[in-house]
């Protein structure tokens, strides 16, 4: 937090009692959710449709309700600013996505954007002003789902990608990002990543099922795990499965299959973050009665730490080096993405436990298995995440579901972790 932006409390100025409107927030995730819903309750917006734009001006046009001004950069990220007392300072931002998967849900995403959206309104319901603007953001095609990249517009804004490569990126029907931000009207004038940030926040429902088997309110996100994905093919020799011995087979998939098992136990070795999946398999020729010559198949390490997924990545090499010399069989393995982990920064850390605490809901520390824009935020500026329960951790499904009173909590919390950064010069009645 900046030196400059003082907090409520050093003022003495007694914010503890404010609290969002959680019928309003609910009725917004259920507006927006009409733009795109589903026949089994769910929402597809895939990103940069007319259906896309339909959701960004109806969020828009609420922003503008709220006397929010509206900077729209190149790729289509929307800032919209509640300006503070010192408006030299940068802003305290709050936001997501509002795309979608084709079969996605309500709250993915949409839930960060209208908490941020419900934080401002309860600002101006209260008359709170604030030392520090505070923003709410939406990012273009976070879900990946119509255009690659994934978190795209965050990834552009933090110089990750740049523009042109993220401007020349099809769909599937060949359709280029550059053209269809101009045919919705979201291809702004501002130049990616100059819009400053004093820290980010984004809350999120968790798309896992610990905080509901643990019945707790609000999970405080300590990083977003590392992430580290292989292709790994194994050689043999196609033979006919009656005549060929067992002894004499050059068996790719018997081998493969004790790599798939080796990529658990690793996963295993490095609890409690450890994740380890192999979740595609291509085998050849995959007939029922030939012995299997070559299988590919996906390997996905997950960790905490890049230096935790370092070692697993050390361990699955060192097995593929030995089994290869115990079978004689060719083994390949090729390293096809990376994706750093993400650690949040202490003190948005501390903020978000310490309103949890306050408001009287119960939190714990979590960690994030999924992708989410507040990973390359926090490349820019001090950065933190809450999390909130989901239905049996179900998420990008047309039935993932929170409750009003989970959503609630999460804006609750989110409102004051925000304030605590943007500080408050008065309360006006």
């Amino acid at each position: 937090m900046s030196s400059e932006v003082i907090s409520a409390t050093q003022r003495g100025v007694d914010i503890g009692d404010l609290r969002i409107n959680g019928e309003r927030l609910w009725q917004s995730l259920m507006d927006l959710a009409q733009i795109g819903a589903t026949p089994k309750g769910g929402c597809c917006r895939l990103t940069l449709t007319d259906l896309d734009r339909q959701g960004r001006d109806l969020v828009v046009s609420w922003g503008k309700e709220a006397g929010l001004t509206v900077d729209v950069d190149q790729i289509g990220n929307v800032f919209m600013r509640r300006a503070g007392r010192n408006n030299a300072l940068p802003p305290i931002v709050a936001g997501s996505h509002i795309d979608t998967q084709p079969t996605g849900g309500k709250f993915d995403g949409n839930f960060g954007v209208l908490s941020a959206l419900e934080v401002i309104r309860t600002l101006n319901d209260n008359g709170v002003e604030t030392d520090a603007p505070v923003e709410m953001v939406f990012w273009t095609n976070e879900e990946g789902s119509r255009f690659v990249p994934v978190m795209m517009g965050s990834g552009v804004f933090a110089g990750i990608f740049p523009l042109e490569v993220a401007y020349a990126a099809t769909d599937t029907a060949g359709k280029t990002v550059a053209q269809e931000l101009h045919k919705i009207g979201y291809a702004g004038e501002n130049i990616p990543g100059q819009h400053p940030i004093g820290a980010y926040f984004e809350a999120h429902i968790e798309q896992g099922p610990i905080l509901e088997e643990r019945n707790v309110d609000i999970g405080v996100v300590q990083a977003v795990l590392g992430i580290r994905w292989y292709d790994c093919t194994v050689t043999g020799m196609e033979s006919h499965a009656g005549p060929t011995p067992m002894a004499m087979r050059q068996d790719a998939l018997q081998v493969a299959t004790r790599i798939m098992q080796q990529v658990i136990t690793i996963a295993d070795q490095f609890a409690p973050h450890g994740r380890g999946t192999v979740g595609m398999v291509q085998v050849h020729p995959n007939s029922r009665n030939v012995v299997p010559g070559s299988v590919t198949f996906s390997i996905d390490f997950r960790n905490m730490t890049d230096a935790e997924v370092d070692e697993m990545d050390a361990a699955l090499k060192a097995f593929i080096a030995q089994t290869a010399q115990e079978t004689g069989l060719g083994i390949a393995l090729k390293q096809v993405s990376h994706y750093p982990a993400a650690p949040f920064h202490a003190e948005c850390k501390a903020a978000v436990r310490r309103a949890a605490q306050h408001l009287g809901y119960s939190e714990m520390d979590i960690v994030s298995g999924a992708g989410h824009d507040a990973v390359y935020m926090s490349m820019l500026a001090p950065t933190g995440m809450i999390f909130i329960p989901c239905k049996d951790g179900i998420s990008h499904n047309e039935v993932e579901y929170s409750s009003p009173e989970q959503v609630t909590a999460g804006a609750n919390v989110l409102l004051h972790a925000m304030l605590e950064h943007a500080g408050v010069c008065a309360r006006h009645a």
